[in-house]
């Protein structure tokens, strides 16, 4: 899959979708039957959490996998405070990359990896950075690791990136298959990235709302 084919999330149509919020709390996938590694772990636990909507698709696409094989979510729910700090945070360093670059073009290639802050899926408890385990938990070859940007993995953190290798390949198609079944959509730019729920899901999948916009942990 090239850029071009993929709708960003500083796509203008994203934006556009009205949010028609379910008000569902934020639960703790850990206490639910869900492995979620602590690297992104904080003190209020929020990196654990997501809609109780998710957290349903989440356990269904689990019980998807093929034996021996499990999800471990690396990162779940992302207050806005620390959304609008990633994003500024990879827009300063593209801006000091390219300082013939306009703002409107930083934007865009910043949301390639970093959600735009006031359309965040993470944002909104709807979205999590998921990677494959097998049944020793050691991770298996997805190809790049988590976060990974385009100039780091020369294009490999794509989906569908013709480099990637062929157990990559399948392990991502493993993926691929359990939780598009559950009614997650990953974006394109991030092999890892899976949400449902969020105005980037509805826009795909032709929805005319979302269910849930940014949310803060009580």
């Amino acid at each position: 899959m090239i850029a071009g084919s993929i709708v960003l999330m500083s796509d203008r149509r994203v934006a556009a979708i009205p949010v028609q919020e379910r008000g569902e709390v934020l639960l703790d996938a850990r206490v639910h039957g869900l492995m979620v590694e602590d690297r992104k772990q904080d003190a209020a636990g929020a990196w654990a959490h997501v809609r109780q909507g998710v957290l349903t698709r989440l356990q269904q696409a689990q019980s998807l996998l093929p034996g021996g094989v499990r999800l471990l979510f690396i990162e779940c729910y992302r207050p806005p405070s620390l959304q609008r700090r990633y994003f500024e945070e990879y827009s300063d360093e593209l801006a000091r990359a390219h300082p013939d670059w306009q703002a409107a073009a930083i934007r865009e290639a910043a949301s390639r990896f970093v959600s735009p802050p006031e359309i965040a899926p993470h944002s909104a408890g709807a979205a999590v950075d998921v990677i494959l385990i097998d049944h020793h938990g050691r991770e298996l070859d997805m190809g790049t690791r988590v976060n990974a940007s385009s100039e780091e993995s020369s294009g490999a953190c794509y989906t569908n990136a013709p480099n990637r290798g062929a157990r990559a390949r399948t392990n991502r198609a493993t993926m691929g298959s359990a939780l598009p079944i559950a009614g997650l959509i990953n974006y394109g730019t991030e092999w890892w990235s899976w949400s449902f729920g969020d105005r980037y899901w509805a826009l795909q999948i032709q929805q005319p709302a979302a269910l849930y916009g940014p949310v803060e942990l009580p």
